[in-house]
């Protein structure tokens, strides 16, 4: 009996062996997870249920302010609790001394703390952080910068902590100085912060303006930029942190708002104005302003790609005013906006009775911007560079990327074979990426086509078989009368095609081509010709009824054609040509 007394505290052999606790197995322990998942969310259930019906009854109180920080605590990304919350905080000011409130508010920044533990990427929480913050009589700024620092030491990358970050040093009046010595510090320290990297294009323009106003950062910051991103290739070539860095700092003039061309028809009183960026010119706004032979004149703006939108290209229509071949017009930006130089037209076309006047500040400098020679030095160097960090990485795309945006920097015409040949290289390099690849060095070659144009002071542009698979730069066009795109691999003719207004002649032979939703309201277009494309149905025709000129068409080779019936279907469409070639 006594044995029995004194081993009756053991674990029965059922519960252990050799003295070893029996360990659960792994159904019993999902089974055990599943029961404690269930109770918690019961609680969770019950507990956000209350928070709703307070809420429905306008209970803003104390214990509401507790039932939402269990929810919150817990599941920091409940965007409607944090709604309730404010709302409380909102009707507690009403009650409490401003003594008690800052108490309170304090104590809702230490809960944010613990909500960012639980996720530091919770929109929701840093959102609330933010509207406390902004609540306080005298808030810690110094110490929210602490905070930021912590986080992304944790997370040098948690964008929501650098959005909070300049949130602070705006309020705070932190010195733009020390916030660009904040991201050189975490870049020396890790050339693959992308957010530093970021941040830093946003403070060089505050710290490092440039002082003639030719571009957002003085030439000398960006001289020391360049050498400071080009440490950042040779350590760590394959990191794409550096190289959009370096991207932004080749593009980073903003050319002004500016009209770049004027163009009227004194027979179809038709004027068409080309800014140098997009703009809006939004019903009744007085913007664009007009006046005929020193006369103001009204008029409603459309924009060229017929979307109520930003647009380059404006057109306006004056039926009730009679212009004669003397008329001298003049258009420009009204003061409201950045630019206010202005435009005058005369007819330079007597026999077709049209006029035009460009911006000739602009010749020859559409796509690129005025090199110094110190900086055209430093390009050089860095091309210099980069070609022998491709020796070293054929296969880095970066690089590549980088060779070409230089060599376009520093002479795009001289340098259009060798940008072709590193665009094979892109391909092959990356070829998930090609179909971007073809469509930067379509772009590329557009503007090529239209540099030698502008120097050229002509009216028709050659595209053909340059394997283009995008057009760009159509407002650029405003003024030429041929365009030929035979032998391409374009789909569509876009509706930013309607910026040709002058277009007469087009040739688009050899490509896919299966919508042309651009050939519409084109009141100059004469000759379409459109074989060996993919146009399917008759429907993909309809945008040329609008075009009041139309008069030789050839579809030879589309899949529309192919019925008996093609020809005589594609007359009654389109009665006006006088050819039509199925």
């Amino acid at each position: 009996m006594s044995c029995g007394k004194v081993y009756s505290h053991f674990p029965t052999p059922t519960d252990a062996q050799h003295g070893r606790v029996k360990v659960k197995s792994s159904a019993e322990q999902q089974e055990a997870q599943k029961k404690e998942r269930a109770r918690r969310l019961e609680v969770y259930r019950n507990v956000a249920k209350s928070v709703l019906q307070k809420r429905k009854d306008r209970q803003f109180d104390q214990q509401a302010l507790d039932l939402t920080g269990q929810i919150l605590s817990s599941n920091p990304d409940q965007g409607s609790f944090w709604n309730f919350r404010r709302e409380i905080f909102l009707a507690l000011e009403q009650e409490k001394s401003e003594s008690e409130l800052q108490d309170l508010y304090q104590t809702e920044l230490s809960f944010l703390e613990g909500c960012l533990r639980v996720n530091p990427k919770s929109y929701g929480t840093w959102h609330h952080r933010c509207w406390v913050m902004d609540r306080q009589r005298s808030p810690d700024w110094a110490r929210e910068l602490e905070l930021c620092a912590q986080c992304l030491q944790q997370d040098e990358r948690n964008f929501h902590c650098w959005d909070y970050r300049r949130f602070v040093a705006l309020r705070g009046s932190v010195p733009p100085e020390d916030e660009l010595d904040f991201t050189h510090r975490l870049i020396s320290s890790n050339f693959s912060n992308y957010s530093s990297w970021h941040y830093r294009s946003k403070l060089l323009p505050l710290v490092w303006p440039d002082p003639e106003g030719k571009g957002l950062v003085s030439e000398e910051a960006l001289l020391r930029e360049y050498r400071l991103v080009q440490n950042a290739f040779f350590t760590d070539p394959n990191d794409q942190s550096a190289w959009f860095y370096h991207r932004w700092l080749l593009g980073r003039a903003e050319r002004p708002e500016s009209l770049s061309c004027l163009y009227a028809d004194f027979i179809e009183q038709r004027l068409v104005v080309v800014f140098s960026r997009p703009v809006h010119v939004a019903p009744g706004e007085i913007r664009l302003s007009l006046r005929v032979d020193n006369r103001p004149v009204s008029g409603d703006w459309t924009p060229a790609d017929g979307h109520n939108t930003y647009c380059s290209v404006w057109l306006c229509e004056l039926p009730g005013e009679r212009w004669t071949l003397s008329s001298r017009i003049r258009q420009f930006v009204s003061p409201g906006a950045r630019s206010t130089r202005a435009k005058s037209a005369n007819c330079l076309d007597r026999v077709r009775g049209e006029g035009w006047c460009q911006d000739s500040a602009t010749d020859g400098q559409l796509f690129q911007n005025d090199l110094s020679v110190q900086k055209a030095t430093v390009l050089e160097a860095e091309l210099k560079s980069c070609k022998q960090l491709q020796e070293l990485e054929p296969q880095n795309k970066w690089c590549l990327l980088t060779i070409v945006l230089l060599l376009r920097a520093l002479d795009p015409l001289g340098s259009e074979q060798e940008t072709l040949t590193y665009f094979q290289r892109l391909a092959q390099a990356d070829p998930i990426r090609a179909a971007y690849f073809a469509d930067l060095r379509s772009h590329f070659l557009v503007q090529n086509a239209i540099l030698k144009m502008e120097y050229a002071e002509a009216r028709v542009i050659d595209l053909a078989h340059k394997d283009l698979t995008t057009l760009c730069h159509l407002d650029q066009l405003l003024l030429v009368t041929h365009l030929d795109l035979s032998g391409n691999r374009l789909r569509r003719l876009p509706s930013a095609f309607r910026a040709l207004q002058c277009l007469q002649v087009l040739q688009a032979d050899g490509n896919e081509i299966e919508k042309i939703e651009g050939l519409s309201k084109l009141p100059k277009l004469e000759e379409v010709s459109l074989r060996e494309n993919r146009l399917g149905e008759l429907d993909d025709l309809q945008p040329l009824t609008s075009c009041p000129r139309l008069r030789s068409l050839l579809l030879t080779g589309n899949p529309l054609c192919l019925g008996a019936e093609a020809g005589s279907h594609v007359r009654s469409l389109l009665p006006g040509p006088d050819n039509i070639l199925t």
